[in-house]
């Protein structure tokens, strides 16, 4: 059963296209990994799910659990259960890590979220969540204000990204954490061993899905560095 579905979307900015008829289905419970070399529209992808301001299909639909959310603001998709985790973590001025997870999920023990995501309760619940948490403390605070809102669908962009990234053994286990809530899991990333971590994958390219399969599949074309959406030529990695 699939939760979400992206039918022939198209994504065009300035005569520009960045998502060119992309088709793409998540299943209910399932971790699926987005894998695509920097620029190939991943992040913009992200964008359209969660209804970023600015970021509508051109042309297509988006359906979440059986409903057009197409035309959605973003605030009813959160509702609907869409979470969006971003790449730069956010920061909020005079607010604690305990009240910034009990303000994501007011049914969540916070120290629980935090034990997933590899901290240590006792040492970051009364802390700040500001400058004085390093790139990857402040990518593992808004992991686990995500787990705490118990969310139908996570979109992690790049979780393993950052001067201080998280390591594959700790995504594995935010995953798992994800899995026991009974979430699905849009894992966007551009590294094949983050892929592998998934239950099924996708590799993007010009705008368009090439292949969906096993992570192993997928991540066996991706590192081949062709493919036929782009006619033959070799794709650049980064």
């Amino acid at each position: 059963m699939n939760l979400l579905v992206l039918d022939g979307v198209s994504f065009v900015v300035d005569s520009r296209t960045i998502l060119n008829r992309l088709n793409l289905t998540i299943h209910y419970g399932e971790i699926h990994a987005l894998i695509g070399t920097n620029g190939t529209g991943k992040t913009t992808l992200a964008y359209l799910i969660m209804g970023c301001s600015n970021y509508r299909p051109t042309k297509g639909r988006i359906i979440f659990d059986g409903k057009d959310i197409t035309n959605l603001p973003i605030h009813e998709r959160a509702r609907l259960g869409i979470t969006l985790a971003w790449q730069e973590p956010a920061r909020f001025e005079g607010i604690t890590v305990k009240e910034y997870l009990m303000i994501s999920g007011r049914d969540t023990d916070p120290s629980e979220c935090l034990k997933m995501v590899g901290l240590h309760p006792e040492l970051y619940l009364d802390r700040n969540v500001d400058r004085s948490l390093s790139g990857g403390e402040r990518k593992r605070v808004e992991l686990a204000s995500v787990l705490a809102m118990r969310p139908r669908l996570a979109i992690l962009d790049e979780p393993d990204s950052g001067i201080d990234m998280l390591s594959t053994e700790d995504i594995i286990n935010v995953l798992k954490a994800f899995k026991e809530f009974g979430s699905s899991v849009l894992l966007i990333t551009h590294r094949e061993e983050i892929a592998l971590c998934a239950d099924r994958a996708s590799q993007i390219c010009a705008g368009r899905i090439y292949i969906t399969g096993s992570p192993e599949e997928v991540t066996e074309a991706y590192k081949s560095r062709t493919c036929l959406v782009c006619d033959g030529v070799t794709c650049e990695q980064s």
